[in-house]
C-alpha cells in the first residue's frame, strides 16, 4: 500500500489490503518470510539466506538501502538491527536520512560529536517542522550513531522546492533554487503505474474520477515531484559514498522509495555509481504474492502489531521559514485555520499567546499544546503594521 504524505509518495511496503490476497494467517505469512528470518524473494519461491550473507553483500555493494513504513516502530527496529550488524563487520558506516533536509546538516554533525541534548538536537534539525513523526521511532538509531561517532548525513530537500515542483513543473524552478539537484531520469512504466494508482486515490478537488488520466497536469507534476525526492536522495547517498571513498553508506526511507528498485535505486544507477542493495522489512501480514516480483534483494520478516493511529494534534495550516525578529510564513494551506485567521504567506509571527518567538519550532510547540476548542492569540508584522489575530482550533482537530 502506498500513503500519500505532503503530496508524495511516503513510507509503505506493498500491503495484502486491497490485493485480493487479505486474510493469510500468521502461519501462512511466516510460510513465505518467517518472523525474524532472511529470505531473498525470488521467481522460484523466496529461499533462505543468513544474516551474515546479507551484511557480506551490503558491504560489497557500498550503498544499501533499509526501506521503512515511517509509523512502524518495529520497521525502525529492524533498521537499528541491521546497521549494528553492518558496523560491526564494517565501522566505516555512514547514516543516510530521509527525514532530514540537507540544510539541517550542521545539527546532525553536533548531534553525533555529543554536542547537543535530545531536546536541542530536535529543534536544530527542525524535526517537528520537517518530518513530523514521533521522534521516539527514530532516536534509538540516533543514539546508536552519536555512541559510535557515526555520521549521519541528511539526503532530503526543502518542503518549498517539493511544493514549487507540484506546483509548477521541474522545469519552471530556477536552477540557483533547485538545490543542485541534477534531472531526474524518467520513472520507469511500472513505477509510473504504481504512483498513478497511488494518485488516483486522492484525486484532485472537484476532479471526476473519469478524468484521471496519465495526462492530467496535476498527476504529471506528483511524478516529477516524487522523481525530484528520489533523485535528491539518490544524489545525497551518492555524494556521501564519493566523500568516503571505503565506506558503507545505510540509506533509510520509505519502503515506497526502494520497492522493486523503482526510485531511489534507478536514479542512483543513472548516477554511475554501484547498483545498491535494497532490503525490505516483511510484515507477518503481507501477501505472499507480494514477493513474486522480487521487491528487494532480501526481506526480514518482522511482526508488526497494528498501527494505532494516536488522537490528531491540531494543526494551523502553514510552512514557516526564519524572519528577523519572528517567524516568516512561506504559505497557507487552503481552508486551514490559519487562513480562517486571516494569515498570509509574508506575514512574520513576532508573539504567540503573549509569548516571543523567533523559530519555527516555537511556533509548532505552543500549537501542538492547544486543547481542540480553545483559541490561540497570534500577534504578527504585517509590512510595517501590527496586527493582533486570533487562531480558533475546532473542538474535534481537522484532518
Amino acid at each position: 500500500m502506498l500513503v500519500l504524505v505532503a503530496g508524495a509518495v511516503a513510507a509503505a511496503t506493498p500491503s495484502a489490503t486491497g490485493d485480493g490476497a487479505a486474510g493469510l494467517s500468521s502461519a501462512a505469512a511466516d510460510a513465505c518470510v518467517p518472523v525474524g528470518r532472511w529470505r531473498v524473494p525470488g521467481a522460484g519461491g523466496p529461499r533462505d539466506t543468513t544474516a551474515e550473507a546479507v551484511v557480506a553483500r551490503a558491504i560489497q555493494a557500498r550503498v544499501v538501502l533499509l526501506g521503512e513504513s515511517h509509523d512502524r516502530e518495529e520497521h525502525h527496529r529492524w533498521q537499528l538491527q541491521t546497521l549494528a550488524a553492518l558496523h560491526a563487520r564494517h565501522p566505516g558506516l555512514v547514516i543516510a536520512l530521509e527525514m532530514l533536509p540537507r540544510r539541517v546538516q550542521p545539527a546532525l554533525d553536533r548531534w553525533v560529536a555529543g554536542e547537543l541534548d535530545e531536546a536541542a538536537f530536535l529543534r536544530e534539525a527542525e524535526w517537528r517542522d520537517f518530518w513530523r513523526f514521533d521522534p521516539a521511532l527514530y532516536l534509538p538509531i540516533f543514539n546508536f550513531a552519536r555512541m559510535n561517532r557515526i555520521p549521519l548525513v541528511a539526503v532530503n530537500v526543502d518542503r518549498s522546492l517539493v511544493r514549487t515542483v507540484a506546483e509548477k513543473g521541474f522545469a519552471a524552478v530556477p536552477v540557483g533554487d533547485r538545490e543542485d539537484i541534477g534531472v531526474p531520469l524518467p520513472a520507469l512504466p511500472a513505477y509510473e503505474d504504481m504512483l498513478f494508482r497511488s494518485w488516483r486515490e486522492h484525486p484532485p478537488p472537484d476532479e471526476a474520477q473519469g478524468s484521471l488520466d496519465r495526462d492530467h497536469p496535476d498527476f504529471r507534476r506528483f511524478v516529477e515531484t516524487q522523481l525530484v525526492w528520489d533523485r535528491a536522495m539518490a544524489q545525497g547517498i551518492a555524494d556521501a559514498a564519493a566523500r568516503r571513498p571505503g565506506a558503507v553508506v545505510a540509506g533509510l526511507m520509505g519502503s515506497g522509495h526502494v520497492v522493486n528498485g523503482w526510485g531511489v535505486p534507478h536514479q542512483l544507477r543513472a548516477l554511475g555509481g554501484p547498483a545498491p542493495l535494497t532490503l525490505l522489512p516483511f510484515d507477518r501480514d503481507e501477501a505472499c504474492a507480494q514477493l513474486a516480483g522480487g521487491p528487494a534483494d532480501a526481506v526480514f520478516g518482522v511482526a508488526s502489531p497494528p498501527v494505532i493511529m494516536p488522537p490528531m494534534r491540531p494543526r494551523l495550516g502553514v510552512s514557516l521559514g526564519p524572519a528577523d525578529g519572528g517567524v516568516r510564513i512561506i504559505d497557507v494551506t487552503p481552508g486551514s485555520i490559519a487562513l480562517r485567521t486571516g494569515l498570509r504567506a509574508g506575514d512574520v509571527i513576532v508573539a504567540v499567546a503573549g509569548t516571543p518567538v523567533t523559530q519555527a519550532a516555537e511556533v509548532a510547540a505552543a500549537v501542538m499544546r492547544q486543547p481542540p476548542g480553545t483559541w490561540l492569540p497570534l500577534e504578527v508584522r504585517r509590512g510595517g503594521h501590527r496586527l493582533e489575530l486570533v487562531a480558533r482550533f475546532p473542538a474535534a482537530p481537522e484532518r
